[in-house]
């Protein structure tokens, strides 16, 4: 067995492979030169500088597995390592620690004006009265994600007498009450209570521009926000107005983005009382220590015959059960962050129902691939592998039947999404052989394919309204690809949904001026992985 361990990665993590393996730390290197190199490993290990591709997986005849000493693992080809056998792996807990701690840094340096004090006093400057801070004792932080790192930035901040609010659609009111802080359900009713507000989500189109000009100006005025997770969850453009208008007092910026090219972003150089650091939040000697050993580990074990703890992918599901529904699996996950993202609150249940041949074969992997849309569509690093867990650890019931009726498909999915406040169904189906499409979404019934950008817009049977919708789509620069116009079986509802699929992704504006238009009805934009 051979190892290859490229980029910087703690040499702890060769010591872990000895005896298993023969292990090589080489730099990185260009995707040829490590095409050409990694014909002869059984393993590769990288962080972030390594970009593991197609061309590289494929070379890799002998490659079992590639471990990625981090949390992201977008430098790695996912869909082409599956397909050639290849597990890919991941350390999502290794930094925990050091991201919360640098957010409370963060928050006590913005509080206290360190930086600005230091360059004043390094000038021979004496200037007390100008640094004068304020104290968090007795502030109320609102905590935006209750993962791992949420949780740890909240027990602290409550052992430093500070109060703590909540909101996260995917933790409990007892899960936040147990460690002393308060949920909200509602962002409405969030932003006015905090006198600090840290996010720690992923970066999904749920959280994309999640602090925006909008809800900066509902916020507490003089409120000061804490980025330490992804850059993308705060418009840049809309903080750095807020702060020069006072609305917030301060900031404090791990990520942006436009890495590393930080003079693209708008807080660049400017006179903003803004503390920004290059993507600090896993960036110690502890925390690259914890992720080399944990992947090295992982690695090891599936050399001698084990499993891998955090495994991105499935290469190892039987083909056996596989087989049979892997026409229906890229559908079921597309159904799952369909529904979701067409739902309102918090997740409940998820009902399946399978018609057809379906109703006749083992449609396990099915249930997991809509579980895997459902949960991707607003958390970060959701796999075949976790997703049923995430359900679990959520309580959420994932109840599948099989339908015996007659189908006019030659097989059919049925996703229902219960949340605390509605209810929606989509269905999709294998119209003829390779041809799945989406062919209901509540009452309506269609045909359409699925496509990475989406839009749904319910509106009035009235004169004009796709000429309108269109117009805005056009004037933005955007192109439709294909569009059909659904209506309910009941022909006295005057209400219709156009589903459109267009070529980019659709900002906050445009869906803005869309729902301006007179008759459209709560249109939505939907991204999937299409």
């Amino acid at each position: 067995m051979k190892v290859l361990i490229t980029d910087k990665i703690n040499e702890a993590a060769g010591k872990i492979l000895d005896g298993v393996a023969e292990v090589d730390f080489l730099p990185t290197m260009s995707e040829d030169e490590l095409a050409q190199k990694i014909q002869d490993y059984d393993a590769l290990m990288i962080r972030s500088q390594t970009k593991v591709t197609k061309k590289i997986l494929e070379a890799g005849k002998n490659l079992k597995i590639v471990g990625r000493a981090g949390v992201g693992v977008d430098n790695v080809d996912i869909e082409s390592a599956t397909q050639n056998g290849i597990i890919v792996v991941n350390s999502p807990d290794g930094n925990t620690n050091a991201a919360a701690e640098h957010t409370l840094a963060m928050m006590l340096a913005m509080s206290r004006n360190i930086p600005a004090a230091v360059m004043s006093t390094k000038e021979g400057k004496w200037e007390r009265s100008k640094f004068t801070g304020v104290e968090v004792f007795g502030k109320t932080l609102g905590i935006i994600g209750f993962g791992k790192i949420g949780q740890h930035v909240a027990n602290a901040a409550i052992a430093m007498g500070m109060k703590v609010v909540v909101s996260d659609p995917y933790t409990t009111k007892e899960a936040v009450e147990k460690i002393g802080a308060k949920y909200i359900t509602s962002l409405d009713e969030f932003w006015g209570q905090c006198d600090y507000i840290t996010i720690h989500t992923p970066k999904t189109k749920e959280t994309t521009a999640l602090i925006n000009k909008n809800t900066l100006n509902r916020m507490k005025k003089g409120v000061r926000i804490i980025n330490c997770a992804r850059g993308g969850i705060i418009d840049e453009a809309a903080l750095k107005d807020a702060l020069q208008s006072g609305q917030v007092s301060a900031a404090a910026i791990d990520v942006f983005e436009t890495e590393p090219d930080i003079t693209a972003s708008p807080l660049y150089n400017s006179d903003c009382n803004v503390i920004m650091t290059p993507h600090l939040g896993a960036s110690t000697a502890e925390a690259q220590y914890n992720v080399a050993i944990d992947v090295a580990e992982q690695i090891r074990d599936v050399l001698t015959g084990g499993s891998a703890k955090a495994a991105i992918n499935i290469p190892a599901l039987k083909s056996a059960i596989l087989e049979p529904v892997k026409e229906y699996m890229q559908l079921a996950e597309n159904l799952g962050e369909l529904v979701k993202q067409l739902s309102k609150g918090n997740l409940k249940n998820i009902n399946i129902t399978v018609n057809g041949n379906l109703a006749e074969l083992n449609v396990s992997p099915l249930e997991v691939a809509v579980q895997k849309g459902i949960f991707s569509s607003t958390l970060e690093g959701v796999n075949f592998v976790n997703a049923p867990i995430i359900a679990k650890n959520r309580g959420i019931n994932i109840i599948t039947s099989k339908s015996q009726k007659d189908c006019t498909f030659i097989g059919s999915i049925s996703v229902t999404l219960t949340t605390d406040t509605e209810e929606n169904t989509v269905t999709g189906a294998l119209v003829a052989k390779n041809m799945p499409r989406i062919v209901r979404i509540n009452d309506y019934n269609m045909s359409i394919e699925a496509e990475e950008h989406m839009l749904i817009v319910p509106h009035e049977n009235k004169p004009s309204m796709v000429a309108k919708v269109a117009a805005v789509i056009g004037e933005n620069n955007i192109n439709i690809n294909r569009m059909q116009v659904a209506q309910k079986s009941n022909l006295k509802d005057n209400v219709s949904i156009m589903i459109i699929t267009i070529d980019k992704d659709v900002k906050s504006s445009v869906m803005d001026k869309i729902n301006q238009i007179d008759g459209v009805k709560n249109a939505e934009y939907i991204k999937l992985n299409a």
